[in-house]
């Protein structure tokens, strides 16, 4: 087994006082050469965005994106004539394929506080698509729920991504342990603790912390804590 720890004080950073960015890896004006990606996980940036305010319209493309808002709700348009609001327990995916225009705004009162995830796709120059699901009615104590699969291989309630990526989100009540089966051998899992206190294969998490494992076929999460957690499942090549 091969492991990578990320302390959530070892993050990015960036306060444009309309939005207040953490970064896990390399992006925009934060640059280390040692947290540029994790296999195919390009971006994980965990933003808290002002009332009224957000990103503007701009493009991407080749790039898999999934958005999760923690609390508050994005409002979301795109030049694809999607237009549509995404709340707490819901989940947006957008293939950029060729290129798309979008913008993502917080339409709440309150503090926006969302997690952007880039996933490199399995090939470029795909048709851009997108797609957002509620999973709050499936995400039950003690219980990790696939939110996100790849299109050959998902679950019937997950969202698809172009990649051999798999995404789970859950909650978990202090002194609970679960054991994740990776898909595959070639395969890495980002152990993201969104909230709570966590030990992952001998490895203490607390809030934002971060471990990457690879070259093993599972982990062992214990929960020290009541906790979130994100796990990200991708391809290392």
């Amino acid at each position: 087994m091969e492991k990578v720890i990320h302390p959530a004080d070892s993050r990015g950073t960036a306060n444009f006082g309309w939005l207040n960015a953490n970064y896990s890896f390399s992006f925009a004006n934060y640059f280390n050469p040692n947290k540029v990606q994790f296999g195919q996980l390009r971006v994980l940036n965990d933003d808290i965005v002002k009332a009224g305010m957000g990103f503007g319209t701009h493009p991407h493309e080749n790039m898999e994106i999934i958005t999760i808002p923690l609390s508050g709700e994005v409002r979301h348009k795109d030049s694809m004539n999607n237009t549509g609001v995404i709340k707490a327990g819901e989940v947006q995916v957008m293939s950029a394929g060729t290129g798309v225009e979008h913008s993502e705004f917080n339409s709440s009162q309150d503090d926006l506080n969302m997690l952007q995830i880039w996933i490199f796709p399995e090939k470029n120059g795909l048709e851009p698509r997108y797609e957002q699901k509620d999973f709050s009615n499936l995400l039950e104590p003690d219980k990790l729920v696939n939110i996100v699969s790849p299109k050959s291989k998902g679950t019937e309630n997950s969202l698809w991504i172009n990649q051999q990526a798999y995404l789970s989100l859950g909650e978990f009540e202090a002194g609970k342990k679960i054991e994740y089966e990776l898909k595959d051998k070639t395969h890495g899992v980002y152990v993201f603790l969104i909230d709570g206190e966590a030990e992952v294969d001998e490895t203490l998490l607390n809030k934002r912390d971060a471990v990457g494992v690879w070259d093993t076929s599972q982990i062992t999460l214990n929960f020290k804590n009541s906790s979130k957690v994100l796990l990200i499942e991708v391809p290392m090549s």
